[in-house]
């Protein structure tokens, strides 16, 4: 067995966990992933409070109408009922919540901090049993690459975590 490092790095017996950011692509992959969808929800938010309740209810509307659907029952239908200057307050909330949320978890992985990799991690692990839902009543590809890309984003930060312990 190889001796570590005298600057703690790892000399590859896995026994020490690098602390240098630059040791961790899959980390690295990881939040710009994060970063991204961050970045994509706070566009969001923007754009609801940007636009306002009454153009996103007229898009509606015309969908309805252009699917001739009903529109006084079914899910657009709601929808349509729905869309008023609170939920798209809310709604806007909550997509700038999410951004911001994934924004730190991106920054956090981008500096290999264990918070990040422990907040990702369970995130992600969330998502599975929806995942395996999806996955059990369509049965289709897209569903197999969400899968095994949430299992594999669990995989890298649970090895990050568990080499931090040794």
């Amino acid at each position: 067995m190889r001796e570590p490092a005298r600057d703690g790095g790892d000399t590859g017996t896995g026994l020490h966990y690098n602390p240098d950011p630059h040791a961790h692509p899959g980390l690295h992959v990881i939040a710009i992933v994060e970063a991204v969808k961050g970045s994509l929800a706070l566009l969001a938010a923007s754009g609801l409070e940007l636009i306002g309740p009454a153009p996103i209810r007229r898009w509606v509307d015309a969908l309805i109408a252009h699917f001739q659907l009903d529109p006084e029952h079914g899910a657009m239908a709601w929808l349509a009922h729905a869309i008023n200057p609170d939920a798209v307050h809310l709604a806007a909330a909550v997509a700038a919540l999410y951004g911001i949320v994934h924004l730190i978890e991106g920054w956090g992985l981008w500096r290999a901090k264990a918070w990040a990799s422990w907040l990702g991690c369970i995130a992600a692990a969330l998502y599975l049993p929806f995942d395996i839902y999806a996955l059990a009543m369509h049965r289709h590809w897209l569903e197999v690459v969400v899968l095994a890309i949430n299992l594999l984003v669990v995989w890298v930060l649970a090895r990050d975590l568990l080499k931090r312990r040794r």
